[in-house]
């Protein structure tokens, strides 16, 4: 499942990030890797909110089709 099809409270576990190079890193440096937790906090107009290792960060959608989720809990 990729991000975008977390609902509000939902989380899980990142797998796989199939973004482009510049994307991946900025993802990277933002704490967001291969097995963090991220939980989706806020949806809105093409951006959603995710809770990744306290720091609530927004991510576009077309960005967060490519992020690839598992083990989803609550």
């Amino acid at each position: 499942m990729s991000l975008c099809d977390l609902k509000i409270g939902e989380s899980g576990y990142v797998t796989k990030i199939n973004c482009n190079d510049d994307i991946r890193v900025r993802l990277y440096d933002l704490g967001l890797i291969e097995g963090t937790n991220i939980k989706l906090i806020l949806i809105s107009n093409g951006i959603n909110a995710y809770l990744i290792k306290n720091s609530l960060i927004a991510i576009r959608n077309k960005d967060a089709l490519n992020i690839i989720v598992g083990e989803v809990n609550d």
